[in-house]
C-alpha cells in the first residue's frame, strides 16, 4: 500500500512537469511495469481530472488542477532562505514583485513540509504493525524510516539480529518499504556491509535520521528480486510445478507476487503454476497453505520430503491420540 501512493504521487508530478508522458514513460520513471502504471492511471482517473490526449500522445490534467512539489533538500531551503540577504547588494536592480514572489514561494515550502509531514502521520496511523512475541514493547518507527526515504536521506539504527541474539549499529540508505505476511521490511544499502540488504522493521530498536542525503543511482528493485518468492534472496535456482486444485484456483490467479509464474488453465477448473525460486521455504509455507488442494508435482524430491514429514506427523499425532484416551 505504501509503496503504491509512493508511486502514485510520483506519477502526478511525471505529468504535471510533462504533460503528454507516456505510459511507458511513467514506467521507466516509476520503475515500475506498463501493466502496473495502467492500473494506476485507471485510479487517478477516478480522484483526479486526469486525461489521455490520444494515441500515443500521452496524460495531463485537465484544468488549473495542480500540486506543487518544492521537493528541496534541507541545504536547498537553507540556502533559498538566505537568498533576500545574498540580493541585499542587487535590490534596487531587483524588479517589482520580488519580494512578495519569494514569501509566496516560502510560505508555500512550509506548507508543503506540514502536509507531507502530516500525510506521513496518517499513512503511519493507518499501517498498522503487530508486536513481536519475544518482546511486550515494541517501539514503531515507521513514520521515521518512511520519512527517510521519501527525502532520501541515511538512518542511524540500532538492530537486533534474531538468529545471533546481538544488537549492531548500522547507517542504512533506505530504498523500499516491502509489506509480506503481516510484517514490513526495509530494503535499503547496508554501509556497514557494503551491500543492499533486508531489514525487518520490528527488529529495529532505535532510528534516527541524518543530515546526508543518498541516491539509488541504478539499483533496480525489479532485477534485485528476481526469483525471489517473498522477501528471502537465496542462491539457489529451483522450479517448482504445482497443480492446484478447482476450489482454490481463482485464489491463486489474485495473488500478488513479486515473481512472474507461468499459470495455464487445466480442462477441469484447476491450473499448473511453475515457477522458478532462488529459496524454497517461503515457497513451501505458501503451497503448504492450501493444504491438499495444492500437489507438487516437481521437483520430485520435494515430494517425497513432503511424504516423509506427514509420516512423522501422523506418528506424533497417533501418540498424542493414545496418551489423551
Amino acid at each position: 500500500m505504501t509503496e503504491r501512493l509512493i508511486r502514485l504521487i510520483r506519477m502526478i508530478i511525471a505529468i504535471q512537469s510533462k504533460p503528454g508522458i507516456t505510459a511507458k514513460e511513467l514506467a521507466e520513471k516509476c520503475e515500475a511495469t506498463e501493466r502496473t502504471i495502467y492500473r494506476d492511471l485507471n485510479l487517478l482517473a477516478i480522484v483526479t481530472p486526469l486525461t489521455n490526449e490520444g494515441y500515443g500522445k500521452g496524460y495531463t490534467f485537465m484544468g488549473n488542477f495542480a500540486i506543487y512539489p518544492l521537493n528541496w533538500t534541507e541545504q536547498e531551503a537553507l540556502v533559498f532562505s538566505m537568498l533576500p540577504k545574498v540580493m541585499d547588494q542587487v535590490q534596487t536592480l531587483l524588479p517589482p514583485g520580488f519580494d512578495s514572489a519569494y514569501e509566496k514561494v516560502m510560505a508555500t515550502y512550509n506548507k508543503q513540509r506540514s502536509n507531507h509531514k502530516e500525510i506521513l502521520e496518517q499513512i503511519t496511523e493507518v499501517i498498522q504493525m503487530g508486536t513481536p512475541a519475544y518482546r511486550e514493547d515494541s517501539p514503531n518507527y515507521l513514520y521515521t524510516i518512511l520519512q527517510a526515504s521519501l527525502e532520501h536521506k541515511s538512518i542511524k539504527a540500532i538492530y537486533h539480529t534474531q538468529s545471533r541474539n546481538t544488537q549492531t549499529e548500522r547507517i542504512i540508505d533506505p530504498y523500499y518499504l516491502v509489506p509480506r505476511d503481516q510484517r514490513f521490511y526495509l530494503l535499503g544499502y547496508c554501509h556497514t556491509a557494503g551491500a543492499v540488504r533486508t531489514f525487518r522493521i520490528s527488529r529495529f530498536r532505535e532510528v534516527t535520521i541524518m543530515p546526508q542525503t543518498y541516491e539509488r543511482e541504478d539499483f533496480n528493485i525489479k532485477s534485485y528480486l528476481k526469483n525471489t518468492w517473498s522477501i528471502e534472496r537465496g542462491d539457489k535456482q529451483i522450479k517448482f510445478k504445482v497443480k492446484f486444485y478447482p476450489d482454490v484456483a481463482r485464489y491463486i490467479k489474485e495473488e500478488e507476487l513479486f515473481v512472474r509464474p507461468r499459470i495455464t488453465d487445466l480442462p477441469d477448473g484447476g491450473l499448473l503454476f511453475e515457477v522458478t525460486v532462488n529459496d524454497d521455504r517461503e515457497f513451501l509455507n505458501w503451497v503448504y497453505q492450501y493444504g491438499p488442494s495444492a500437489e507438487i508435482l516437481e521437483p520430485v524430491s520435494y515430494r517425497v520430503a513432503l511424504l516423509e514429514q506427514l509420516d512423522r506427523w501422523k506418528s506424533l499425532y497417533s501418540k498424542t491420540e493414545t496418551t489423551i484416551s
